[in-house]
């Protein structure tokens, strides 16, 4: 059961995370982040599906720098929100509370990076210029912005085929720019497929998605 807990960044600054421990073989720790919407409570029940599996899950609140207890809503205006938000952030800002929150469950074992969205494009530069193991990324919204930079670690990310924010021919080029990097696409699943809150929940789509990823894991970390 993820709880909530309090980690303070190495500027000083505090933030609210949800956690969550291992349970049974314990394999590893993950880095959640979140989408444009903040740390909604699906995020908890997300570390809980990463601690079933034996990771000790962080879904830090990136958002609290600007306020605390940020939930932008599904609707426009929410995205609208949550695009203001996450860009009035600065990288080195958004990167020391990444960084903080790998810290904070980091376990002498791998650590993994993952994000859903925005927070898969931030997942991507983490990968790149942070201190990962591997990365499992879900439909990262502006990767194609930041492929002159690659992950430095053994990466999966998933798109739908029908995604409004990545079409098909950036998808391609994400994989020209990146040879090494496992994509998988999702037929007919839209962008954030994997979150049941939204209308574009894929039931099929994060079912297998997420079979793949922790077969991934499997194969790169152990």
């Amino acid at each position: 059961m993820s709880t909530e807990i309090k980690i303070k960044a190495s500027d000083g600054h505090s933030f609210d995370a949800w956690q969550s421990e291992a349970r049974g073989e314990k394999k590893g720790s993950v880095v959640v982040l979140h989408a444009i919407t903040g740390r909604i409570s699906h995020l908890a029940d997300v570390c809980d599906q990463w601690a079933d599996n034996g990771y000790t899950a962080i879904a830090p609140s990136l958002f609290d720098r600007i306020s605390p207890n940020i939930i932008n809503s599904y609707d426009p205006d929410g995205v609208k929100a949550g695009i203001c938000h996450y860009t009035s952030l600065t990288e080195k800002q958004i990167l020391t509370d990444i960084a903080a929150s790998s810290e904070k469950v980091k376990r002498n074992q791998p650590i993994v990076i993952s994000g859903f969205c925005t927070g898969g494009t931030w997942a991507w530069v983490s990968a790149a210029k942070l201190h990962f193991d591997a990365m499992v990324n879900y439909y990262g919204s502006h990767v194609p912005a930041w492929l002159h930079i690659s992950p430095n670690c053994p990466s999966i990310i998933h798109y739908g085929d029908i995604d409004h924010c990545v079409s098909m021919k950036e998808i391609a080029d994400i994989q020209t720019a990146n040879p090494d990097l496992k994509i998988k696409i999702h037929p007919g699943a839209k962008h954030a497929f994997f979150n049941p809150e939204q209308e574009s929940y894929h039931t099929e789509a994060a079912k297998i998605s997420w079979a793949q990823s922790m077969e991934f894991l499997d194969q790169v970390l152990f």
